[in-house]
């Protein structure tokens, strides 16, 4: 792997395991996500509107469609994650959701991007998936709907990861404000459903203003960082990448949220690393 998008991939894992953790302990559904989100939109206003204003770029119909599709795939993904952190615990969810990702993505990927892997490329891939899917270990009594919605979780990781590899090597715009405008569609998107529950967005900004604005940097951050390294090298080696995030929150569940840590996950995070080292090869 090129080794900026290696380390672009890397910075993108640790940003996105820190939301993952606020996202984890704010709860919350609809309001909570429209409320991380109008404020990820309004943070990232500057850079967004900014690289346009430079000329870096146009909008045309095609990247409003882009930026639309993007939006509406990372509403689902974002609605469904808080669902699964309502009914199931962080180390059962956060593994399953960001290990299906690149499960998926990769073959998805070969298939709409034309991309083929090589040998490498795949063994590091599986090692690293099957590392951070081993993280969930045995899941506790009641937790099949959690699992269900981190499985669908994971096949919005992989639809918008494929389309936003597109997008971005096709469009003649920056990361920022590609991603900028796909946040500004996804707070469209939920603002309907926003408004009927709008004591409750309220109740978030008031209850948990530091996680909605927390949240509306660091994951945005997270991801212009992927979007970034995908224009450097192929899905099939960022994708893997970026899942070290898994192993982060992990130490993050165990650290601050109390969950159990063990040999397993230990394991599991030296697997991650012998993945990446395959990759970088």
């Amino acid at each position: 792997m090129h080794i900026a998008a290696l380390a672009l991939a890397l910075a993108a894992a640790g940003a996105h395991a820190a939301w993952n953790v606020l996202a984890k302990r704010a709860g919350g559904g609809v309001a909570f996500v429209f409320a991380y989100g109008a404020a990820g939109v309004v943070l990232w206003a500057p850079l967004g509107l900014g690289a346009l204003a430079l000329g870096y770029g146009r909008v045309d119909i095609e990247g409003c469609a882009l930026m639309t599709g993007s939006g509406a795939l990372h509403a689902a993904y974002f609605v469904l994650l808080q669902r699964g952190y309502a009914t199931g615990d962080l180390s059962l969810v956060y593994p399953l959701a960001r290990g299906t990702g690149p499960l998926l993505a990769v073959p998805l990927a070969a298939v709409a991007l034309d991309q083929r892997p090589d040998a490498l490329d795949l063994a590091g891939g599986a090692v690293i998936v099957a590392a951070v899917l081993s993280l969930t270990g045995r899941p506790r009594a009641g937790a099949r709907a959690a699992i269900g919605f981190a499985l669908a979780t994971g096949a919005l990781i992989a639809s918008y990861t494929v389309w936003d590899a597109y997008a971005v090597n096709a469009l003649d715009l920056t990361v920022v404000t590609y991603f900028w405008g796909a946040e500004l569609s996804r707070a469209l998107l939920l603002a309907p459903a926003a408004l009927r529950r709008w004591d409750r967005v309220r109740a978030a900004w008031s209850d948990a203003r530091g996680a909605v604005l927390g949240i509306g940097l660091l994951s945005p951050l997270a991801y212009v960082l992927v979007l970034w390294a995908l224009t450097l090298a192929p899905v099939s080696l960022v994708a893997p990448t970026r899942e070290v995030s898994i192993v982060l929150g992990a130490a993050l569940g165990a650290s601050l949220l109390g969950e159990p840590a063990g040999i397993r996950r230990v394991a599991a995070a030296i697997a991650v690393v012998a993945g990446i080292a395959l990759l970088a090869l």
